[in-house]
């Protein structure tokens, strides 16, 4: 099932609701990862952003500089929601084993469960806009 762009913003304001999403900024939504908001972004269909990130990581909070400053410029990469995962919490955890992630400051562009590509401590913009373009491809 596919969800069009106002069925999305449905699903951040109900996520927004129930806790699970807190603006990263006054243009871009972050849900803090759980199994269950996971599945539910996963069964939208639409393109989603996966950042695994620790609180400390100087990287991780240039790359969401970035993110930030990107969703403020583009109500296109501010549609994409990004979900957090906490490194310190998750890194032994089954979503980093299962998709091979090395380190905290990676992201990752998905669509389902379709791997589109991957950043790992990459803080350049244009890197980073690329990878948020794959979300059109």
């Amino acid at each position: 099932m596919l969800l069009n762009r106002r069925s999305a913003l449905s699903l951040i304001a109900c996520l927004t609701a129930l806790g699970a999403v807190r603006p990263a900024s006054a243009a871009a939504s972050v849900i803090t990862y759980s199994e269950q908001t996971l599945a539910e972004v996963v069964a939208s269909g639409e393109p989603y952003l996966i950042d695994f990130f620790a609180t400390w990581c100087s990287t991780c909070a240039a790359q969401d500089r970035v993110l930030e400053g990107l969703a403020a410029e583009s109500t296109v990469y501010a549609a994409i929601p990004i979900i957090r995962v906490d490194w310190d919490e998750h890194s032994r955890g089954d979503l980093v084993r299962q998709m091979g992630i090395p380190r905290r400051s990676t992201l990752v562009m998905m669509r389902g469960t379709t791997e589109l590509g991957r950043l790992v401590a990459d803080t350049r913009r244009d890197a980073i806009a690329g990878l948020l373009n794959l979300a059109g491809s």
